[in-house]
């Protein structure tokens, strides 16, 4: 899945990313409402995790204005405030589920994937979990990634990097942006990490194959494209 959890308390959204990221799932975050709804607008997120008080815009206000956008993203409110009047409130602003605040670790992973299988399911939404590129094909639910048929089985962080490669296909991908949003690094740390998954994911996607599908573009980054080509 690829979620995106709208939370000011750091602790807890933090709590909340690495948990998901450790079950291989791709999780971003937003610590204020405007950026939440800036990142979610954007963004072809499976799940929104939305606490209903944020500061800058509360979340049932997120909500309301990705409706109004014709955003369909299925949204799990977070809350203190659990009264049923209270749950009502959050449904009827257009979330899909309401949790109330403290909850397990358990019930929030079930309920996430609760709502990205009916997303999944739904008319038309299909292909918003499905990324390919030439015979390459990754499934974000299933977390299946195959090429001309053939399965191939990928590492966590591999699978978050193949990822984002897919989703900006034929398009040059810098180191920053890959540290930024694959490592969560928001510094260098001067080290050939993405030079080793990168070299690591090649050789899974490429064996067997005529043509590679990661292309280095010397002094940039990487491009994924199905064609035939080499480094730049």
């Amino acid at each position: 899945m690829r979620l995106l959890v709208i939370e000011d308390d750091r602790d807890a959204s933090a709590y909340i990313v690495k948990a998901f990221r450790e079950l291989g799932h791709t999780a971003d975050s937003a610590e204020n409402g405007l950026d939440g709804y800036a990142l979610a607008s954007e963004g072809a997120y499976d799940v929104l995790i939305v606490d209903r008080m944020l500061p800058k815009l509360d979340g049932l206000s997120v909500i309301r204005s990705l409706r109004e956008q014709g955003i369909a993203t299925p949204v799990l409110i977070l809350s203190a405030l659990g009264q049923v009047d209270d749950r009502v409130k959050g449904l009827r602003a257009g979330g899909d589920d309401y949790l109330p605040k403290p909850y397990a670790f358990s019930e929030l992973l079930a309920r996430t994937e609760a709502l990205a299988r009916r997303r999944g399911g739904a008319s038309g939404t299909a292909e918003d979990t499905r990324y390919r590129v030439g015979d390459l094909e990754l499934d974000r639910l299933s977390h299946r990634v195959s090429r001309g048929g053939k399965d191939i089985p990928l590492q966590p962080r591999e699978f978050r990097l193949l990822e984002y490669l897919m989703r900006h296909a034929g398009q040059v991908v810098t180191r920053t942006m890959l540290l930024e949003h694959v490592w969560d690094y928001h510094f260098d740390p001067q080290t050939n990490v993405i030079d080793v998954h990168v070299s690591r994911l090649r050789s899974k996607l490429d064996k067997g194959f005529a043509h590679p599908m990661i292309h280095t573009v010397r002094g940039s980054g990487y491009v994924l494209r199905a064609e035939e080509g080499g480094a730049v």
